[in-house]
């Protein structure tokens, strides 16, 4: 990113205290992480940025944004004045993205969006200077925050959409118009805030809000919510993926091991191997050969990015355990969906000892929580999976519906603040032979019991 004070003010159709000829390289909320070249954006929240303008300045910032409805405009650097420091912020990343002109990639979904993200990135990667969403910078911060940090070269952009509630997903799409819009799937992370899984596809459909004019609409058409709401839309270019043979690209020869999954599909005889399991990040993958396809990226380019993908940590991988055994690592976070889909998956997985569940709650799903928990017992078999562990309030619920199936002594559950426990238990549980897993929203950081067992 390079930026005049001059081109900033016009973009933004601001006024600026202090005029200078600077030229911003970076931006920062963070006005510790200030530095020469910085823009210093004060977001007014739960702490006021504009109250650390004197840090950003120590620190070098070169310029910074500034709240029309705030006193002390600062002389020593350059301020620009503008009615809403993030608005401003948002509106500064829209005119830069256009003026690199990238093609874009857009992705949302309940599940699955930040591993289909990464392959996205790694099948574009082979054929163009791509950027993609670092973590989880997903939201009407991070959005702009990705953008804003390209390279004026970039050729592709590969951003990921998170959804709290409605309009959310209309605001992302329009600041970027994508070119390729995806959608993964429908669970019911956020059933919170959109009471039923409907309502929740509506939100998700509102990715394509900002569709460039002949856009192309990819999305799983397993979901038959996105398959009547795809129907709604009649000059809508769409390209449907999934496990079933009635998609456009569908997957078919699945095997898969502790590590990885090899498939073929319906349009070609290519092998593709993923450095994942389950069934679900075919799925995840089959939409990124789709984008491939779309972009124009040969199938062998295509195979060979799938296989060395770089993966974001803590989704469905397997980790060794101090204690000789494995640990399915999949901690980033959960909705019942994505928790029953691993639970089938691990259960299956091949052991000489005992399949060991660490389940902690899965956040943001309102009144329907408890019954929504209830419903993961139907994965739960203690043939299969032997001993059961809980982490938080909510899982109440599955402990109660676990009862009538598991030995006395099996399910164990603890509260969310008391992890050192659990850490101690699983310890002196845990043999050579026992493999684990461990999934739950972030919110109960069962990263950090994975971080001990390690």
């Amino acid at each position: 990113m390079k930026l005049t004070l001059k081109e900033m003010v016009t973009a933004l159709n601001a006024s600026v205290s202090n005029n200078a000829d600077v030229t911003v390289t970076s931006t920062t909320f963070d006005s510790r992480k200030a530095t020469a070249g910085s823009l210093f954006i004060p977001l007014v929240a739960e702490n006021d940025g504009h109250d650390y303008i004197a840090s950003a300045i120590a620190n070098g910032a070169t310029a910074t944004l500034w709240q029309a409805d705030h006193g002390n405009v600062p002389t020593d650097i350059p301020a620009i004045i503008v009615p809403d420091t993030l608005d401003a912020f948002q509106k500064l990343a829209a005119y830069y993205l256009k003026r690199v002109a990238p093609k874009i990639v857009a992705i949302s979904g309940s599940n699955g969006k930040t591993t289909t993200k990464d392959f996205i990135a790694a099948i574009g990667a082979s054929t163009f200077k791509t950027v993609k969403t670092p973590a989880n910078f997903n939201n009407e911060i991070g959005v702009p925050t990705t953008i804003l940090s390209m390279a004026e070269d970039t050729e592709l952009l590969v951003v990921e959409f998170g959804m709290d509630r409605p309009g959310d997903l209309t605001l992302l799409s329009e600041l970027v118009n994508p070119d390729i819009a995806v959608l993964t799937m429908i669970g019911e992370a956020h059933i919170e805030f959109f009471k039923t899984r409907d309502r929740i596809a509506d939100g998700k459909m509102e990715i394509i809000n900002g569709l460039k004019p002949n856009g192309l609409f990819v999305y799983n058409g397993d979901e038959p919510l996105l398959r009547e709401r795809a129907a709604q839309h009649e000059n809508l270019q769409t390209a449907t993926f999934g496990l079933a043979p009635e998609n456009d690209l569908f997957a078919s020869t699945i095997e898969m091991n502790p590590v990885e999954a090899t498939f073929q599909t319906n349009q070609t005889d290519e092998t593709f191997r993923i450095p994942l399991t389950g069934r679900y990040n075919v799925s995840n993958a089959l939409a990124a050969i789709s984008v491939g396809r779309a972009l124009g990226i040969a199938y062998n380019k295509i195979r060979e990015a799938l296989a060395n993908a770089p993966i974001t940590e803590n989704r469905t991988e397997w980790l060794d355990g101090q204690f000789g055994g494995k640990i399915l690592s999949d901690v980033y976070n959960s909705n019942p969906t994505a928790a029953k889909e691993v639970l089938h998956f691990f259960a299956e997985a091949p052991t000489q000892g005992r399949r060991i569940a660490v389940l902690g709650d899965m956040l943001e799903l309102g009144e329907a929580g408890p019954a929504l928990h209830a419903s993961l017992a139907d994965s739960l078999q203690p043939a299969t999976i032997q001993r059961v562990y809980l982490v938080g309030d909510i899982m109440a619920s599955l402990e109660e519906a676990l009862t009538a199936s598991y030995p006395a002594g099996s399910v164990i559950r603890y509260a969310k603040d008391n992890l050192p426990t659990l850490i101690d238990d699983l310890k002196s549980e845990l043999t050579a032979e026992d493999i684990i897993m461990l999934k739950g929203s972030h919110g109960i950081h069962l990263e950090n019991v994975v971080a001990a067992l390690i």
